[in-house]
């Protein structure tokens, strides 16, 4: 168990990175997994335990800041729930190369998503029945989105309330935090109930997970986010391209090679 006691350093960095951004520390926790050698379902499900951990502990800070729309991420999570059932069950069966390149192309959504973050703010939207019906449909796939990567949903969540509802960032990750909340936590018990996590690497994983969103909520407070947004990006895009990289190694005639 000792040996075992880095994945909480890993959850602690993911959680306070992930805190910060909006998008949940899975975009950090389950590349590292991957590359090491862990199955889609293992790296998703123990990810997944990091990123309920880290969701409470954010959200807890996040609203003793009074940043939170309550009413808002209280619907858009509980809306994330029958998606996370449906990717949390497709999970069980993805081949390692198939799971590699899909999350390849999040992780560079993710990094798209951070990279331009301020440039997508726009100025406050009345929501329509039109965005309420896309934020519906856009809840059940973050759902899947969630369960099937491990990554808590924040890539679809964070640019629908910014784009879509016209919601500042500085109420928008916040906001996320409390929806992934809900979504984490239904792809945790899907997956407990299908066998996928290892539990004493996804306890450890949440432990420092919990301690990297309280510290990731306060940081969010002065940081400067452009250097952060930078060396995350960079960082997230070397990641994508070794996991395109491992899988066309691993698996050349899957890409006709």
């Amino acid at each position: 168990m000792i040996e075992q006691f880095w994945f909480i350093l890993l959850g602690f960095a993911a959680g306070v990175l992930g805190s910060m951004i909006g998008l949940g520390g899975g975009i950090i926790v389950v590349p590292v997994l991957t590359f090491l050698g862990f199955p889609p379902t293992v790296a998703a499900s123990n990810s997944l335990f990091a990123a309920l951990s880290n969701a409470v502990a954010s959200t807890i800070s996040y609203s003793k800041q009074k940043r939170i729309e309550i009413s808002l991420g209280l619907k858009l999570g509980l809306l994330s729930i029958p998606g996370t059932v449906l990717g949390a069950i497709i999970s069980t069966d993805v081949a390692p190369e198939i799971f590699k390149i899909l999350f390849g192309f999040v992780l560079i959504a993710s990094a798209s998503y951070i990279f331009l973050r301020k440039k997508i703010e726009s100025k406050e939207k009345r929501l329509s029945k039109q965005i309420m019906v896309f934020a519906i449909g856009a809840s059940f796939f973050a759902g899947i989105i969630s369960a099937f990567f491990g990554i808590g949903g924040g890539i679809i969540f964070v640019p629908l309330m910014v784009v879509g509802m016209g919601m500042v960032m500085k109420r928008a990750a916040p906001t996320s935090q409390l929806i992934l909340l809900f979504s984490s936590l239904s792809g945790v018990i899907v997956h407990s109930l299908l066998g996928h996590p290892d539990f004493t690497q996804a306890g450890f994983l949440a432990i420092g997970s919990f301690a990297g969103g309280l510290v990731g909520a306060r940081l969010s407070l002065d940081i400067k986010e452009r250097y952060l947004q930078i060396i995350v990006s960079v960082v997230i895009l070397v990641a994508a391209a070794k996991l395109f990289l491992d899988s066309a190694t691993e698996n050349p005639g899957f890409f006709g090679f």
